[in-house]
């Protein structure tokens, strides 16, 4: 374009050989398409001066961001509810936490999910059998103090181990319904497998309860009628103990005239009917922490499809409102047009099922992670939330800046866009760090701590909102403000675009002027051209008819002896005027 406009700056310059050999009707369809798309260009400026100064879009980063937080919060509070209900734990569905195994019962190590058993209360119930305090005295020197698992121990000299220091009320419960022995024939009801051996047990502890060990303790299977002081030496030992310990050199079965092959017999009895109840109990607080453990994750599978459900028909009721809105700034507000406005809110929500689905999923992660964390959640999300927007403006004034199609935007207006995208940011945070501030403060009320099922206290709900408002209107003071900066700049700018767009097309129809007038020039040239060809044509058909004339009379005058002699002249004039009429004709065709 600018090598065509600086060739037709001046008329001059256009000689003749130029002139006839550029196409000179092609250069002028093509100015004239020119013209056509710089008088376009002018009526795009005036359009957009006309929009600029009229943001239709202010607080919609806002909106979104209470949006966002809000249905965080349906999440958030699930997971809540979810703790509140769960004995106030948080969500731990593995195995530990649920099946009571004997090795973590001995280690103090307890299945505190089980909501079928309470294995805490088994735990503590087991401690308080024995002796705790280190300020007990014991004169024996056979006695420690165990500071790793804050118990007094005795060395027990038959099975050369160490063994926990039963209280003295221990045995109560098991001895309180233990069949006497006969006085007359001085014995004593002996429990097989002892008292101190069933309490000292983790495993009886961990999966029995107190009465189903008293109740196997005083059974048939364990109970035996033994010397009273043949039950007094054995004690809290087992029967292999007591069998195979020595005093002075003899067994017990020599001392206490016992039947060793009896009390073995009696002994692997007990202990088979021992073992297979622990078993069976085990087996029981396998069971019932498998139910436990499905329990709860029911439980938390519950709370985030209530949080789920609540959000899709949140996002709903978010689509009908901005249709209702709609509707009424419509100048017909007639029931057929409000069904139809509806029915739109319908259709838009459904075809953007896979956001909200996607939402769903991002609403379930937000309450397993809040169950399995706590109200920490929360708070990490809030944090994660800020950044996320923070983020997201630094990405949007970057792309702003690198847009080709604001490459011709002065420096001052870029800053000041980028401004605007900046303080959207910012006031998307100060929505989140208001809410909170505000949330805290309504909480000293009362009536405002009271908690709405799956949306959390009054003060939280009302802390979004009017944390929402006041960023709002700040945010929305200073995107204002802005706005009219640029508002300011750019129509400046384009008015100054629009002088320089009319120049433009002034001097585009400058350009075709002279086309024109060196097309006029052309065809003037032309046409002289064809009548001075003519003219010669004319002249020399005309001579070559005289010549002809002159030849025929001459022949003819010569041929006819007995003519008269007349003049010269009257003979030409008499004899070829008809001729010289017919060719008159055909020279006037042939111009035509």
């Amino acid at each position: 374009m600018a090598k065509e406009n600086a060739i037709f700056n001046d008329e001059d310059i256009l000689n003749e050989e130029f002139t006839e050999s550029f196409d000179f009707d092609e250069l002028e369809e093509k100015l004239q398409s020119q013209l056509e798309e710089e008088l376009a260009d002018m009526q795009f400026l005036a359009e957009e001066k006309e929009k600029i100064g009229n943001p239709d879009n202010l607080g919609n980063v806002i909106m979104d961001v209470v949006w966002e937080q809000f249905l965080n919060q349906v999440a958030v509070t699930a997971g809540e509810d979810f703790i509140k209900e769960n004995n106030g734990l948080h969500l731990d569905l593995r195995n530990e936490a649920h099946i009571q195994t004997t090795e973590n019962f001995a280690e103090g190590k307890i299945a505190t999910h089980n909501t079928k058993i309470d294995y805490q209360q088994r735990y503590d119930d087991w401690q308080s059998n024995f002796q705790k305090d280190p300020n007990i005295e014991h004169k024996n020197s056979n006695y420690r103090y165990n500071d790793d698992q804050k118990v007094w121990e005795k060395h027990d000299n038959r099975s050369g181990s160490w063994k926990k220091v039963l209280n003295k009320d221990a045995r109560s419960d098991f001895d309180k319904g233990r069949p006497t022995g006969k006085n007359t024939a001085n014995t004593n009801m002996d429990h097989t497998v002892s008292a101190g051996e069933i309490i000292r047990d983790p495993a009886a502890n961990a999966h029995m309860t107190r009465e189903e060990q008293i109740a196997f303790a005083n059974s048939e299977k364990n109970l035996n009628l033994m010397d009273s002081a043949a039950n007094q030496s054995k004690g809290d030992s087992t029967m292999s103990e007591f069998l195979d310990s020595e005093r002075d050199g003899k067994k017990a079965t020599e001392r206490f005239n016992i039947d060793e092959e009896a009390l073995r017999k009696k002994d692997a009895e007990a202990r088979e009917e021992y073992e297979k109840q622990k078993k069976e109990a085990e087996e029981k607080s396998i069971a019932a922490g498998k139910q436990s453990q499905k329990k709860e994750a029911f439980r938390v599978g519950g709370k985030a499809l209530r949080a789920v459900l609540m959000q899709l028909l949140a996002e709903l009721v978010r689509e009908i409102i901005a249709k209702l809105v709609k509707w009424f700034k419509t100048a017909n507000k007639a029931l057929d047009t409000l069904l139809d406005s509806l029915k739109e809110a319908i259709h838009s929500f459904i075809g953007k099922m896979k956001t909200h689905l996607i939402n769903a999923g991002n609403t379930v992660f937000s309450t397993v992670a809040t169950a399995i964390i706590g109200p920490v959640f929360g708070t990490i999300k809030k944090v994660w939330m800020m950044l996320k927007q923070g983020w997201s403006s630094l990405k949007s004034a970057v792309k702003y800046i690198k847009d080709p199609a604001n490459k011709g935007k002065t420096v001052g207006i870029l800053l000041m866009e980028v401004g605007k995208i900046v303080i959207a940011g910012l006031t998307g945070a100060g929505v989140l760090l208001l809410g909170e501030v505000i949330e805290k403060g309504l909480m000293t009320i009362p009536v405002f701590a009271f908690e709405i099922p799956l949306l959390g206290s009054l003060a939280n709900i009302l802390g979004i909102f009017l944390g929402a408002v006041v960023a709002g209107i700040i945010g929305a003071i200073v995107i204002n403000f802005l706005d009219k900066l640029i508002s300011k700049k750019q129509k400046e700018d384009v008015s100054a675009a629009k002088i320089e767009k009319g120049n433009q097309v002034i001097a585009k129809q400058h350009q075709i002027q002279i086309v024109n007038e060196v097309l006029l020039d052309r065809d003037k040239e032309n046409a002289q051209s064809n009548i001075s060809e003519r003219h010669q044509e004319a002249a020399s058909i005309m001579k070559n008819a005289y010549g002809n004339i002159m030849e025929d009379f001459v022949e003819d005058f010569s041929e006819n002896e007995y003519l008269p002699i007349i003049d010269a002249e009257d003979v030409i004039t008499n004899k070829k005027i008809e001729k010289v009429s017919n060719d008159l004709d055909d020279l006037l065709e042939g111009l035509k």
